[in-house]
């Protein structure tokens, strides 16, 4: 409906429409310190806060340190609301919730679900749980408007960002709505307090902090724990992060799975006594996958299981710390996981879309890519397996630690 509107509507009255709507959120912006300034005021004396985290799949999750903390403080009352994600059908926001849901009750934690799929009613956590404070895990429209930061705008909010910011879209990660009126953003580094101060709000809510999602990440050792089945100790472990833009949008065009997804099963097999893969797809290349003209539910779903069932493959679709930290390398064409993964210390191979590929990044992102090997073919991947994984040729070693330092 709102893609034959905006056909139809002619576009002198969308140009007027946008300009009304900017100068609201310019209203909204100016105006936001001081609906923190009075939930701060309101807060003063209050014993105990309640914490809402509110998360859309378990895959982005980067509040654990703090969730851990608040839950030993007795100051706090932190809570994990799975929220639905509303932009990709009802199957799949079914499916995201009870993934989310069991992966933090299998940890033990106690969370708490926004939609309850037999009544069909969502939660009003305003009512409910009358948050002080609420995290967010991701700044775009994805989930319903009771979720939104605009419904807590007297309510002191906060974000991390779901993925290291490489990009170069910069009001998508930057100045939206919801960043320029945050309370508290925490951001990477001192290149991204930089860009942020192009914002509206010229960054005055960003904190440097530092990103937690590499927290718990092992430098330059392969740790042993659970995270990879058992091939052996001289089995060489690899991680294959394909992206989920397979759709070539020209403001973001990164992945290369449709080139690539039938080398990567033949490069197991013919490894197999040496090699392991494990399939890390973006969270959003299985939806997308659905709904591609030459794939489909059917052969998506045997695609996805084949990593499962294979010997010596896995397929990963949640937290990720213990399989970095657990591995020898990575070949990816993904955002985050470009500078994420350099805090493991081990080579990895960023597969190249196209000539447009480096320009899609922003300044540090840039930095970022130019420590891994490049890929433009499939003798670049099947050369960087064989030569550096498997027999050690790690050219490049020398320059990751010295980025890393």
């Amino acid at each position: 409906m709102l893609n034959i509107l905006r056909k139809i509507i002619p576009e002198p009255i969308k140009k007027r429409v946008r300009t009304v709507s900017s100068m609201c959120e310019l209203y909204q912006i100016h105006r936001q310190p001081e609906l923190h300034r009075r939930a701060l005021r309101e807060l003063k004396g209050k014993n105990k806060l309640t914490v809402a985290f509110f998360l859309l799949t378990s895959s982005v999750w980067k509040y654990d340190g703090v969730y851990r903390l608040m839950l030993g403080d007795a100051r706090f009352d932190p809570k994990i609301v799975v929220c639905p994600i509303v932009n990709y059908g009802k199957e799949n926001m079914l499916f995201e919730m009870e993934k989310a849901y069991c992966h933090f009750r299998d940890k033990g934690y106690d969370p708490i679900k926004a939609y309850d799929a037999n009544t069909e009613r969502f939660l009003d956590v305003k009512k409910e749980i009358a948050p002080d404070i609420v995290f967010f895990t991701n700044p775009h429209r994805l989930t319903s408007e009771d979720y939104y930061i605009t419904h807590f705008k007297e309510t002191l909010s906060c974000y991390v960002p779901y993925n290291f910011n490489n990009t170069h879209l910069f009001f998508g990660q930057n100045d939206q709505l919801f960043h320029n009126i945050l309370w508290k953003a925490f951001y990477e580094t001192d290149i991204h307090l930089k860009i942020a101060r192009k914002a509206r709000n010229k960054a005055r809510n960003v904190v440097i902090t530092g990103y937690p999602g590499v927290d718990d990440l092992v430098y330059g050792l392969r740790a042993e724990n659970n995270a990879w089945k058992d091939c052996g100790p001289k089995t060489r472990r690899v991680i294959w992060a394909p992206h989920h833009t397979i759709d070539n949008r020209e403001d973001l065009s990164y992945s290369n799975f449709l080139k690539y997804h039938e080398l990567f099963p033949a490069l197991v097999k013919k490894h197999r006594d040496e090699l392991q893969l494990a399939f890390k797809p973006h969270p959003l290349l299985k939806v997308k996958l659905y709904n591609h003209g030459d794939w489909g539910q059917t052969r998506t779903d045997a695609y996805y299981r084949q990593w499962q069932d294979m010997e010596n493959t896995q397929l990963e679709t949640d937290s990720y710390v213990d399989l970095f930290n657990a591995s020898d390398a990575m070949i990816l064409d993904s955002g985050s996981f470009t500078a994420e993964y350099l805090y493991c210390g081990k080579p990895s191979l960023f597969t190249i879309f196209n000539a447009e590929t480096r320009t899609k990044f922003n300044e540090f992102g840039k930095m970022a890519l130019d420590q891994h090997y490049h890929a433009h073919s499939e003798d670049d991947i099947i050369s960087f397996i064989e030569k550096v994984v498997l027999d050690g040729q790690d050219t490049m070693k020398a320059q990751r630690d010295h980025f890393y330092e």
